[in-house]
């Protein structure tokens, strides 16, 4: 019999699926005949995903947007209808849950969705959070992608796992007597990246404006290691990252260098930060660059004999692997 921790997600799931007709992995999209559609769906559970202790209610309605529009996103969709169930239990009051559902309305005004649903159930252990959209992407050819396509992602990585350590110490601090709220405030722009990650606004459809065609996107959300090999699955190319061109958050190397966390570690295999991977075509590069300068370049496609590799400033270069079956690292 096999432990889940042994097989790591991904496993997991493709042994689910052996001898069954379905693909796991497979974007769960269809072409209408002018254009294709997107579903992405999120669950959040209280305890796994979020502790209400320190999660403000209303930051934790907008990040629960945020989870599934970077779905839609990684699928170069406009983000169109979104719905959202609420499993309630008998400690949230209607105060609360209205709290809850103003950051998911910010969020999903902010977006640009047309249409929110929302439902509300009973639930014996705790909150629970379903977010499931909808998006439309036009019909348009995407450039294949090439191994010299530049890797480019939206903001920093590693800063919402390092967040997350910032606000379970200052938790620990705060139950042993003491004030937990001092790395809160040194460390504010970290733990906000953890409790309100931000997307780039209203991106499938700058991309278009701009006249940009991604050869391949991904969501980064449970690390860049999961993206890249993601990535690499999807393009059936190789992926190289320069650890020395990955974006931090300021604090994030004091911070580090406190907890004895390596950012570098963070950013490859934490969780959490919801930034969008992005394969452009060299021939791309300046317009994008003049159009999206919020996304730094960290690397590049390459041959898929090469796989995913980090690549050290010293030239290194070492195999990527995804973490396991507890990718949360709560």
């Amino acid at each position: 019999m096999h432990d889940w921790n042994q097989l790591g997600r991904r496993e997991a799931i493709r042994q689910l699926f052996e001898g069954t007709p379905f693909k796991p992995f497979e974007p769960a999209s269809f072409n209408t005949g002018n254009g294709s559609c997107t579903l992405a769906s999120r669950l959040l559970l209280e305890g796994i995903d979020f502790d209400l202790v320190y999660f403000p209610l209303k930051h934790l309605g907008y990040k629960s947007v945020v989870a599934v529009t970077g779905e839609l996103y990684a699928a170069l969709s406009q983000p169109r209808s979104l719905n959202i169930t609420l499993g309630l239990s008998a400690k949230l009051d209607f105060n609360m849950v209205r709290e809850l559902c103003s950051g998911v309305v910010a969020a999903a005004t902010e977006f640009g969705y047309g249409k929110l649903n929302l439902e509300l159930q009973p639930s014996r252990n705790g909150l629970v959070i379903s977010a499931n959209a909808l998006g439309t992407a036009a019909a348009s050819e995407r450039p294949a992608p090439q191994s010299k396509d530049l890797l480019c992602v939206s903001g920093a990585l590693g800063a919402a796992y390092l967040g997350l350590q910032v606000m379970e110490r200052g938790k620990a601090r705060f139950d042993q007597g003491g004030d937990g709220k001092e790395d809160m405030e040194k460390y504010r722009m970290l733990v906000a990246a953890y409790l309100k990650p931000e997307l780039p606004a209203r991106l499938p459809g700058a991309l278009e404006e701009s006249g940009i065609k991604p050869s391949a996107a991904c969501l980064v959300d449970r690390g860049l290691a999961d993206a890249l090999l993601r990535m690499c699955a999807q393009t059936g190319l190789g992926a190289k990252v320069y650890a020395d061109r990955i974006p931090f958050e300021g604090g994030s190397f004091e911070l580090g260098r406190t907890l004895d966390i390596d950012p570098v570690s963070a950013a490859m295999n934490g969780g959490e930060d919801f930034r969008v991977l992005l394969a452009v075509p060299p021939a791309q590069y300046e317009q994008f660059r003049h159009d999206f300068q919020t996304f730094d370049i960290i690397g590049h496609l390459a041959q898929s004999d090469v796989g995913a590799v980090l690549v050290t400033p010293d030239g290194l270069e070492h195999p990527v692997s995804a973490p396991g079956w507890n990718e949360h690292n709560h």
